[in-house]
């Protein structure tokens, strides 16, 4: 299963205008809301925690097996101009085909939940670390201007909406379903023949096993799509089918 590295700002120092917390409070939450929505899409996870830095956050990207890199960040627009600027930001290394691939998908996801769709752009950059520096594709998104009043509200009004448009833009570019969380479930594998279920990365006969996991074996459910379950078995994330689990 496709597992990707998250990124929050832990740039405390950067308030909102608002006086409601601060870019690290906001993308922490953002985060947070991610979460749900990345296991019910079957996309398994890591991330920083606020006491790290960017860089402490490349090199611990960089020494797991992840296969995106997403930093996530609200703006500021510079000395003279405060407050002045709208707009959602996806950067992208130059020579990342994947990381322009992704970020395209963030910006096209985005623009229909962002009251300025013509503001929510692409941009690539040598400059940024988060980009730069990791192993894997990156995108850093800067969502919103923090030290903008209508921004500072939209992206405090709207971290459900935003979490859901991310994680849907992460199905696409893992080319995965997408559905939107419910509760987590509990159940129980129970095979015709008494035989282990296959644990798959995705919801098809043909993909490769990752695990048989033991007939009787009691599993978290986080998610369904037409009639293949999202579970976790062994650490791993993936999918079985529907017809073997019976609900708990």
């Amino acid at each position: 299963m496709p597992t990707i590295y998250l990124s929050p700002s832990t740039q405390q120092y950067n308030p909102y205008v608002t006086g409601a917390g601060s870019e690290e409070y906001f993308m922490n939450l953002l985060a947070d809301a991610m979460e749900p929505y990345l296991l019910t899409n079957g996309i398994q996870y890591g991330r920083n925690t606020p006491d790290m830095t960017a860089a402490s956050s490349i090199r611990q990207a960089n020494s797991g097996s992840y296969d995106f890199y997403l930093a996530l960040h609200s703006n500021a627009s510079g000395p003279g101009s405060e407050g002045q600027n709208r707009g959602i930001l996806a950067f992208y290394y130059p020579t990342s085909s994947n990381g322009r691939r992704a970020a395209e998908l963030f910006v096209k996801n985005l623009r229909t939940i962002y009251p300025l769709p013509d503001r929510v752009t692409i941009r690539e950059t040598t400059a940024l670390g988060e980009v730069r520096q990791p192993r894997m594709p990156a995108v850093l998104l800067e969502i919103g201007y923090h030290d903008n009043r209508e921004d500072a509200l939209w992206v405090e009004e709207n971290i459900e909406r935003i979490a859901g448009e991310l994680v849907r833009s992460m199905t696409e570019y893992f080319g995965l379903p997408y559905t939107p969380p419910g509760p987590v479930r509990r159940g129980v594998v129970q095979t015709s023949s008494g035989g282990p279920l296959n644990l798959r990365p995705g919801p098809a006969l043909s993909g490769a096993v990752l695990a048989r996991i033991p007939d009787g074996t009691q599993l978290p459910v986080y998610g369904e799509y037409r009639g293949w379950l999202v579970v976790r078995y062994a650490g791993k994330l993936g999918y079985v089918s529907g017809r073997y689990v019976t609900y708990i």
